[in-house]
């Protein structure tokens, strides 16, 4: 090997140094680049992968199939059901929404340039014609639909189930007294039986407690307007009393109705008449084949005889 090979005369230590760590900031670069890709194709991996999960479908619902041979549901049967469940909840959702397009479709009138799909030179003139022509939704249910998002909006929003079922018995009330008075129905009876147990004849029943008098302020808290509900029901039911005694006690007609309560729970009812359990106790009592009414009522009166 010659002295030249040796020589380093030649041999830049600056720019060796810069051509050195000009290569590692661009290895660095790339291996940035690779790793933010790597990030991005993940999240966007994950982020389909949510969507997917939460995406309304026919085909996520499973097929009907016979029920397996016992009483308890089995794992597959569980996991079916749940995937069932979450579909039915969604109807809710999908109804108050339908409702609010239409609402917002019919106040913009948004359909004024739509052309009329079966007489095509013109225009739709109305709500209630592009809904019935174009989406097959009849008069009646449009209507339906607009007046029930708004309380099927609240309600949700405040976590309780809107089904269509129950929206619609306060939809008269919302009409005379304003929405937060039906929010304020619907609370109302939460208090009294539980969110899990409301139903449309308990609201139902509830309303038609209620005077034809009434008054509500919507500028109230639907917190302060439950209090003054259940303030009028109570004065309405206690008027009522007091036109047609029953010759009970009070505290007896007290108990009676606390008991009537329990009653309709365990029948999944709404409230129960005294009228209805006082003709329930007769019939018991009368029948001859079942004499455990009878037995009962004697014990009773034997012992207060003493």
């Amino acid at each position: 090997m010659s002295p030249k090979q040796f020589d380093l005369d030649g041999w830049d230590d600056d720019a060796a140094a810069t051509k050195t760590a000009g290569t590692l900031a661009r290895t660095a670069k790339r291996a940035a680049a690779e790793r933010r890709a790597l990030s991005e194709q993940a999240l966007a991996e994950r982020i389909a992968a949510a969507l997917e999960s939460v995406r309304p479908g026919l085909d996520k619902v499973p097929d009907p199939v016979p029920a397996a041979d016992s009483d308890d549901l089995t794992a597959e049967e569980q996991e079916r059901l749940d995937a069932c469940l979450a579909a039915l909840d969604l109807l809710d959702t999908a109804t108050w929404m339908v409702g609010k397009a239409l609402d917002t479709v019919a106040t913009g009138r948004l359909f004024r340039a739509m052309p009329h799909k079966l007489e095509p030179w013109r225009c739709y003139k109305t709500i209630e014609e592009w809904a019935t022509v174009d989406r097959g939704i009849s008069r009646s249910r449009c209507s339906q639909l607009r007046d029930g998002w708004p309380l099927g909006e609240v309600l949700s929003a405040r976590g309780y189930r809107a089904p269509e079922g129950h929206v619609r018995e306060l939809i008269p009330f919302l009409k005379a007294h304003g929405l937060k008075g039906a929010v304020a129905v619907f609370e109302l009876v939460v208090h009294e039986f539980g969110a899990g147990k409301i139903t449309a004849e308990r609201l139902r029943e509830t309303v038609r407690l209620f005077p034809g008098d009434l008054a509500l302020s919507d500028e109230d808290d639907v917190t302060v307007i439950a209090q003054s509900l259940a303030k009028a029901r109570r004065a309405a039911e206690l008027s009522s009393s007091a036109k047609a005694p029953t010759g009970l006690p009070t505290a007896l007609k007290r108990d009676v109705d606390r008991r009537a309560v329990a009653l309709a729970d365990r029948l999944d009812r709404g409230r129960i008449p005294r009228s209805e359990v006082l003709a329930h106790l007769l019939t018991a009592f009368a029948d001859e084949s079942d004499p455990r009414v009878f037995d009962t009522v004697y014990e009773r009166m034997r012992h207060s005889a003493r």
